[in-house]
C-alpha cells in the first residue's frame, strides 16, 4: 500500500464515533431526565456500559473478539471512571480530561489486543497519545455541554454532534493504518 488513507478506515472511524455519539447522548438524556445525582457509582456505571459498547465496537470481526472486545471494554470504562474519581479532588475540571486521555489510551491497548493486528505495543501506545491528545483537545473544545448547559434544558442534537467531534479524532487515530496488515 502506498502512502494513502483508505476510505475503509475512515469511514469506520466515522461510524463508531457516531454510534458512541449516539449512546453519550443518550446517556446525557437518562441523566437529565431521570435527575441522577453525579455520585461516583453512577459516574463509575456510566463509564463502565459506555466501554462495553466501544469495546465490542472495536471486535467486531468475531463473536470471540466482541466478546473479549466487550469485556475489555468495561475494564476501561471502570479503570478511566475511577481515574476521574481519584483525580477530581486535585484537578476538579481537568480530572475530565486526564480520564477521558486515560480511556483512549487504554482503549488503543484494547485495539491491539481484539483487532487481530500485528502492531507492535509501541506503535498502539503510540496510536493512543494521538488518539488521547487529539480527542482529549476535542473534549476540551466541546466541555461546555456540562460547564456552560443550554439554559432550556440539554439540546440533544447539538450534544449529539459535540460527542460525534470528540469521538472522531480518537477513532482516527487509532484506525487509520500505514501499512496493509494492520486493520482496524
Amino acid at each position: 500500500m502506498t502512502g494513502r488513507l483508505p476510505f475503509y478506515n475512515i469511514l469506520s472511524a466515522l461510524i463508531a464515533a457516531l454510534i458512541l455519539a449516539a449512546l453519550s447522548t443518550l446517556g446525557d438524556f437518562i441523566w437529565a431526565h431521570w435527575q441522577i445525582r453525579h455520585r461516583m457509582v453512577a459516574g463509575i456505571l456510566h463509564g463502565a456500559l459506555l466501554c462495553l459498547c466501544l469495546g465490542a465496537l472495536l471486535g467486531r470481526n468475531s463473536a470471540k473478539s466482541i466478546l473479549l472486545g466487550a469485556l475489555g471494554g468495561l475494564a476501561v470504562g471502570i479503570l478511566s471512571a475511577g481515574g476521574f474519581y481519584l483525580l477530581r479532588p486535585l484537578l476538579r475540571f481537568y480530572a475530565m480530561i486526564a480520564a477521558w486521555m486515560e480511556l483512549w489510551i487504554l482503549t488503543a491497548l484494547l485495539h491491539r489486543w481484539v483487532g487481530n493486528t500485528t502492531e507492535r505495543l509501541s506503535t498502539a501506545l503510540t496510536r493512543g497519545l494521538i488518539a488521547a491528545v487529539a480527542s482529549g483537545l476535542a473534549f476540551y473544545a466541546i466541555s461546555g455541554i456540562w460547564t456552560n448547559p443550554s439554559p432550556g434544558g440539554p439540546n440533544y442534537p447539538y450534544h449529539f454532534l459535540c460527542w460525534t467531534i470528540a469521538f472522531l479524532p480518537g477513532f482516527l487515530a487509532l484506525f487509520l493504518t500505514r501499512s496493509g496488515s494492520e486493520q482496524p
